[in-house]
């Protein structure tokens, strides 16, 4: 298939990404020239997110969008909106095939079929999510410094709010052969920096796999070549203080966490069915500052769950602000979603409401994220440096995820770097 182009359309989590990066990889290893969704392409790769209405949206639109770039081209739909509405995604003018989730590692094979005039008497392979311990292996390549590695899928805590567990179904674990020989791999390659990702990764050991996720940990430590790990989301009940005490002994685990909170008001947290209450959640983040200092913590909150009071929000609200007080707040306004509990909750908040509630926590965070940096000017900090260069400049992170940049040079690409801190 020399001179083909595919392009990979990518939604949602740093997980998708991981995933149609080892996608796109197989294309490329066949003779393929990935190009960009914008550009005309022979095969699309859709890999599609469905954690809100707006998410299933924006994918219809995209589909949509490069079918009118090249309305010849076949286009492969997959990713957790494919496994939950396989048959209205079918009935999109222009899609091919559409896979669930165990279809990931078909794609290509399908590709090719598609691009020889093969024609599908079934154009939805979606199998029942549950049904089978399989899991995908991928991890993104593209930057020069950073990759996301997959180390877990799917999810069994069922939150009220919530229809992952249903689009990736129960928690299984990618093995740790697999894991340690792709962060050798993405060594090889040269990338400095590990982030790990999957659906809920503190369960990792759960299924498919004897090790725990403290154990898995203690492995990649050693993976020569690697510099730096992040963790990039993991719930508090299962960042264990055995794991936290592990990486501040001094390891390659970076002063970075992000922890989703969802709401800081215990009454909003039990009809979320969360897994653990503020009291928790504060101890958490209390046991992480003695232990390692002044982390970055990145928390996940969302806004105007069925019933959530004004007071109750406030709650939140005063949690972060006074207490908690992270260095970021990523905000996500509730979603209905179909078939969830929350759905046919009583109470469900106006979107105005909403609105205002995300308002006042986008301003809250401006503020102790540039308080969290402010502390740190003047301090000397080691920046990795990634390849990304705009006005001139080359940006990379500090260990505790400060953005910094630097007058562009060509030496300083992948290289980590001791700077002043001048914001």
């Amino acid at each position: 298939m020399n001179n083909k182009k595919v392009a990979l359309v990518t939604l949602g989590c740093k997980l998708n990404f991981a995933e149609s990066s080892s996608i796109a990889q197989e294309f490329v290893r066949n003779g393929f020239t990935e190009v960009s969704q914008n550009q005309v392409a022979d095969v699309y790769i859709v890999n599609t997110c469905t954690v809100t209405e707006h998410s299933d949206k924006k994918c219809r639109n995209l589909i949509r969008k490069v079918h009118k770039l090249n309305p010849a081209a076949p286009i492969i739909v997959t990713g957790c909106y494919a496994q939950l509405k396989s048959e209205e995604i079918a009935g999109i003018e222009g899609v091919s095939k559409v896979f669930g989730q165990h279809g990931k590692s078909k794609v290509f094979d399908a590709a090719i079929a598609l691009l020889n005039s093969a024609e599908y008497s079934n154009k939805v392979s979606c199998d029942n999510i549950f049904e089978s311990d399989e899991v995908y292996a991928a991890y993104s390549y593209g930057e020069r410094t950073r990759s996301f590695l997959k180390v877990q899928d799917g999810c069994d805590y069922f939150c009220t709010y919530c229809t992952i567990p249903f689009a990736r179904g129960h928690s299984r674990s990618v093995p740790a052969d697999t894991i340690i020989g792709q962060a050798n791999e993405l060594a090889a390659k040269g990338i400095k920096e590990i982030v790990l990702t999957g659906v809920n990764i503190g369960d990792y050991g759960k299924r498919g796999e004897t090790l725990s996720f403290l154990q898995l940990l203690k492995r990649l430590n050693s993976v020569k070549g690697i510099e730096r790990y992040r963790i990039s989301s993991i719930e508090p009940n299962l960042l264990t203080d055995e794991i936290i005490d592990w990486i501040a002994s001094g390891t390659k685990f970076q002063p970075h966490f992000h922890i989703p909170l969802q709401s800081g008001c215990d009454s909003t947290l039990s009809r979320m069915k969360r897994k653990y209450t503020t009291a928790v959640f504060k101890e958490k983040i209390n046991y992480i500052r003695e232990k390692m200092g002044d982390v970055f913590f990145g928390i996940d909150v969302i806004v105007g769950f069925p019933g959530e009071s004004d007071e109750e929000f406030e709650q939140t609200y005063r949690l972060l602000a006074e207490e908690v007080r992270p260095a970021f707040i990523h905000i996500f306004p509730y979603s209905r979603r179909t078939g969830t509990i929350a759905d046919k909750m009583p109470g469900q908040i106006k979107e105005s409401v909403k609105s205002e509630r995300v308002k006042r926590l986008e301003d809250l965070c401006g503020k102790l994220h540039n308080e969290y940096i402010a502390r740190f000017k003047g301090t000397k900090q080691e920046v990795l440096f990634e390849s990304t260069v705009k006005g001139g400049k080359i940006a990379g992170y500090t260990g505790n995820y400060i953005r910094m940049e630097q007058p562009f040079s060509k030496e300083l690409i992948g290289k980590i770097v001791t700077v002043e801190m001048n914001r």
